[in-house]
């Protein structure tokens, strides 16, 4: 459902897209360890009261008690419930138990296009303020995901995000917010320290991303296959410390697009390990990927470009992006000439000094040089 009113963008109050008392700081350190390793734990980032919001949402979905869970799955055979992956907003059947329901779906893409919360939670301020340090900052929000893994659910063998989201230049960075508390019981993720440094590996053949241009790459089959032995990026994941990510409830974990990382079954009985996800890159980086089907243009006609699908979420972009249906605040909602102050950066080239060092000055490109 769609919200039947947006702000427009002279109404919009601009201050609180600026500067908030709950800003999150990046250190230096985090900084640098995002870079290294490829992956930064930001710890108690969401508060409680926002986790216990998405427990309370994710409860109700599961048991098909949204309102907006007006649909009916096509019933299946019980034994096939295991991983299934559902797009859209269907119920479980029914005449499945309470338990039963709980177990239906393992995880749902792009809510955020369909649910208000699923678009809030995308555009969460605390998780942009970091994520425009580490990919902005001009940033583009593209997937979100909700991850419900109940016990006994698959996890997800090792693979690189950008394999399914090409962004070019290539700017994919994921957000992961713990609903639950996760550890090695309930699957949490797992990384390949330092992994980041690895190019995008290509398929085989079939879908997927890859960076062809690099001599004698090899290809990759069975990306994402939980068994070690058929997925071709374990021999690579084999070659850094696989490192276990431990997360409470409320913390987020960003990661970029090529890091390798993976999560194990489900161990438990009766813990769920539920996060929702969201993917972004910057929004100056051109993608083919994810065409909204309900926009009034899906992509460019001929560049084949989904940008204008994706929601600006700070900064500004030259490329074309889309407004948020449910009119969350962020950048989109500015009106352009606040976009352009925003992100203005002051022109400055190297010039001599009379000592004959190099220092910074203001650039004027209509100056003619004197010499």
């Amino acid at each position: 459902m769609v919200s039947a009113t947006l702000p427009s963008p002279e109404a919009l109050p601009v201050d609180e897209l600026r500067e908030r008392s709950d800003k999150y700081r990046v250190s230096v350190d985090e900084y640098i360890a995002f870079r290294r390793n490829g992956f930064l734990v930001v710890r108690g980032l969401v508060a409680p009261e926002e986790v216990e919001e998405l427990r309370s949402h994710t409860y109700d979905l599961m048991q098909g008690k949204l309102p907006e869970q007006t649909s009916r799955m096509q019933e299946v055979d019980p034994d096939s419930y295991n991983g299934v992956t559902v797009q859209g907003l269907e119920a479980p059947p029914d005449h499945l138990t309470p338990d039963e329901k709980a177990q239906y779906f393992l995880r749902i893409h792009m809510l955020h296009r369909q649910l208000e919360l699923h678009e809030r939670y995308l555009l969460h301020p605390r998780v942009l303020d970091v994520l425009e340090v580490l990919v902005g900052p001009d940033l583009l929000a593209l997937q979100s995901m909700l991850f419900l893994k109940p016990g006994g659910k698959p996890g997800q063998g090792w693979h690189q995000d950008s394999y399914y989201i090409p962004t070019h230049p290539d700017t994919l960075c994921g957000a992961w917010i713990a609903i639950d508390d996760a550890d090695e019981i309930n699957g949490a993720m797992w990384m390949a320290k330092g992994s980041n440094a690895e190019p995008v590996y290509p398929p085989v053949d079939g879908y997927g991303f890859g960076t062809t241009e690099i001599e004698s790459i090899p290809f990759v089959a069975n990306v994402s296959d939980p068994d070690d032995a058929k997925n071709d990026l374990s021999r690579i994941a084999d070659k850094y410390d696989q490192l276990l990510v431990s997360a409470k409830a409320g913390d987020v974990v960003f990661f970029g697009g090529h890091i390798l990382h993976r999560s194990k079954q489900n161990f438990s009985v009766d813990r769920t390990r539920r996060s929702f996800v969201g993917h972004y890159c910057n929004a100056r980086s051109f993608t083919q990927w994810g065409a909204d089907e309900n926009a009034v243009e899906k992509t460019d006609p001929i560049t084949g470009m989904s940008n204008g699908s994706h929601i600006l979420a700070r900064g500004d972009s030259h490329l074309p992006f889309a407004r948020p249906k449910f009119g969350t605040p962020c950048a989109a909602l500015l009106p352009a000439d606040v976009r352009r102050r925003q992100s203005e950066a002051i022109a400055a080239m190297m010039g001599d000094m009379s000592s004959g060092m190099m220092g910074a000055m203001p650039a004027d490109p209509n100056l003619e040089d004197e010499d």
